[in-house]
């Protein structure tokens, strides 16, 4: 991929339902200085998607406005079927747990348990101790933690902290997962690993956009990619480009 020229039209997935449309969307964050600006994008369901660019470019300012972490300054953003902007404290906590979200230092409860940082989600919402306890057990075991369930996180590696992380965005069933540079921390080798898990979540039905800087990242697994320059994008690339 190269520079371009920030993209005119509304940067768009193929025809399938929209989970995420943004339209115009900008973002300062004080006067005159801005993160995004004016960008326009549509993610169908069932989409993975790259986003990448240098530090500063607006990817983790876009994901933030995608769970309500931010509001936008101009424009719409729809999620889920929700207007981010419009969006009352009260309905937040209601979007949140239909999107799971990956950070790159984890941000796991150091008193808490392997199994008590995943089910924290489900204590939330209220499900019953039995039904959490199954389903936290069912997303350990489908990142290979299953046997770490009682252990304190910070025993484990760089590489099981991220998979207790990527558990922890899972076990709510999201409709949509967000991950902001989720390997940014990690070896080569671990790398390859949590990107692969993160793929096969995609393959089952789930809306993934990742932020990420790496490019081999983006060429091994070859999806849609939208690189952003100063808050706007400037390049749309179809998966076909990226596997060419």
């Amino acid at each position: 991929m190269s520079p371009a020229e920030p993209v005119a039209a509304v940067a768009t997935a193929p025809a399938r339902e929209a989970l995420v449309a943004l339209r115009h969307v900008s973002k300062s964050f004080q006067a005159g200085s801005f993160a995004l600006r004016d960008l326009s994008l549509d993610v169908a369901k069932g989409e993975f998607v790259f986003l990448t660019g240098a530090s500063g470019a607006g990817k983790t300012t876009l994901l933030r406005l995608l769970f309500a972490g931010e509001r936008p300054s101009e424009g719409e953003v729809r999620v889920l079927g929700c207007d981010v902007a419009r969006l009352p404290r009260r309905a937040i906590p209601a979007l949140r747990r239909r999107v799971g979200v990956v950070f790159q230092d984890f941000k796991l409860l150091p008193r808490l348990s392997v199994e008590e940082n995943v089910r924290i989600a489900l204590d939330v919402q209220g499900v019953p101790a039995r039904e959490a306890r199954a389903r936290v057990f069912s997303v350990l075991k489908q990142v290979g933690l299953q046997q770490r369930r009682y252990q304190d996180p910070r025993s484990l590696s760089g590489g099981e902290q991220q998979r207790v992380a990527l558990a922890r965005a899972l076990v709510s069933d999201p409709a949509l997962l967000l991950a902001d540079e989720p390997t940014g921390n990690l070896d080569p080798e671990l790398t390859l690993e949590i990107m692969d898990l993160i793929a096969a979540v995609a393959a089952r039905g789930t809306t993934v956009i990742v932020a990420t800087h790496d490019v081999a990242l983006v060429r091994r697994h070859a999806r849609r990619t939208l690189r952003l320059e100063g808050g706007r994008v400037t390049e749309d690339a179809p998966a076909a480009r990226i596997r060419a």
